[in-house]
């Protein structure tokens, strides 16, 4: 028997991070397996005043700090909801208010400082354990994210790969995700994820006990419901009118193969777990903003699953 533990979309959280790598120990787990979307969406400036003193917008709202104790306090507060921190002065504002290659540019580096810190972490805490992470980034993770991961001795990169989890059990993963409204580094039309699951599905040994680690959800699967937005990309009904985005190919892909487990992300509102056919499929949502990591533990044994409980950590 193996126990998992599965966490997604922690978005750039420090906190999250942490938590994540220490799940393995908290839950007894024998796999960690992180879903896409592992990286954050914004660089925040902190914005010389002078002295010691900066100024921060953070969710819109205002924030002054006087002292080294403050700024750090604040540089972790935005860490720990995942945006990247850059320390900078109104001259070099004014700038790049003009020059938005630069900001591309400062906020790769950023992206890619962290994620490196987060391997290095990784591979320090679980240095003489057998624990392993398997992880493949997401729709809003950057191509450059691949390679800082592949130098790490504890993360494996498992996109597009049937990875063997112990005797029994398979997994293939795949980060990519149908089209968003948002035009994200990694999406593509149903055919092409189509063959892209067919190309890891017809490598499987036993497909009806392999796991499907695949970030998008399946279509109108409940794991997939999020609000319907507008012609301006705004929620609709303030959020209350829902509509399923998921992957009709891998929905496809799931009845058709009827593995053992699908693990499944993307959508943060789509917490929960549901059947199709025999295949449990679970998304354990994300709350990566309020410093909380959402997961799923999954004890798996030969033809079913043993048990299963989503946790809020």
């Amino acid at each position: 028997m193996t126990k998992l533990f599965f966490a997604t979309d922690i978005h750039g959280s420090d906190i999250c991070w942490s938590k994540f790598l220490n799940a393995g120990k908290f839950y007894g787990a024998d796999v960690l397996i992180l879903g896409g979307d592992m990286t954050g969406k914004a660089v925040v400036p902190f914005i010389h005043q002078g002295g010691k003193n900066y100024r921060v917008t953070l969710l819109e709202q205002g924030f002054d700090t006087s002292s080294d104790d403050e700024l750090q306090d604040m540089i972790k507060r935005v860490r720990s909801r995942g945006y990247y921190p850059y320390l900078t002065n109104p001259d070099e504002i004014s700038e790049l208010e003009k020059d938005p290659d630069r900001v591309h540019q400062i906020f790769l580096q950023e992206v890619l400082k962290v994620v490196q810190q987060w391997m290095d972490l990784a591979d320090k805490k679980l240095d003489g354990t057998d624990m392993k992470i398997y992880c493949c980034p997401g729709n809003d993770d950057m191509d450059e994210v691949d390679a800082i991961v592949r130098s790490s001795k504890r993360v494996v990169l498992a996109e597009g790969q049937v990875t063997s989890l112990d005797g029994v059990h398979e997994m293939i993963a795949s980060g990519w995700s149908n089209r968003t409204p948002w035009d994200t580094h990694r999406e593509e039309d149903e055919d092409q994820l189509k063959a892209r699951y067919e190309a890891m599905i017809c490598q499987l040994k036993d497909p009806r006990n392999a796991v499907f680690n695949i970030h998008v959800p399946p279509y109108k699967s409940s794991l997939d419901e999020a609000p319907e937005l507008d012609k301006d990309l705004r929620p609709k009904m303030a959020g209350q009118a829902l509509k399923p985005v998921g992957s009709p190919a891998l929905r496809k892909a799931i009845e058709e193969t009827q593995p053992l487990l699908g693990l499944h992300g993307h959508i943060h509102e789509g917490r929960g777990a549901t059947r199709i056919g025999k295949t449990l499929c679970i998304n354990p949502g994300s709350m990566y903003e309020q410093g909380t990591l959402l997961g799923a533990i999954v004890k798996m044994g030969k033809g079913k699953i043993e048990n299963y409980v989503l946790t809020t950590g």
